[in-house]
């Protein structure tokens, strides 16, 4: 069985339950997938609107795909993490629904290798 891999260090309240990890095995790279419980209007889901920060605040090159199928968003980083970094995975509130709903505040997550 694999040992965490990422040290989830910070993560909002509300969202304590809904953050976890499961890795079948250990590499640099790490895919974040975000579900929503609503569709979402695909022009929202950018690299402007959600992005991956390192501990210095420098934005680290991903690609964000979304499967509209199953309303989850993909963040993969385009070179491996490094270890013993933190970094911020940020969801503000410009990402909407097909509604045009928003989340009520900005979403940041850090996580350490």
């Amino acid at each position: 069985m694999a040992t965490q891999y990422l040290n989830i260090e910070d993560v909002p309240e509300e969202l304590h339950d809904k953050v976890h990890q499961s890795l079948a095995f250990k590499t640099g790279s790490f895919i974040w997938k975000v579900k929503f419980n609503t569709p979402l209007k695909p022009s929202t889901v950018n690299n402007t609107n959600m992005y991956l920060t390192n501990e210095a605040g420098a934005l680290v090159k991903t690609n964000i795909r979304y499967d509209i199928e199953n309303n989850l968003i993909e963040v993969a980083p385009l070179e491996p993490f490094a270890e013993g970094v933190s970094y911020h995975l940020n969801i503000t509130t410009k990402v909407r629904s097909k509604g045009g709903q928003h989340l009520k505040k900005p979403v940041i997550i850090t996580f350490k290798l």
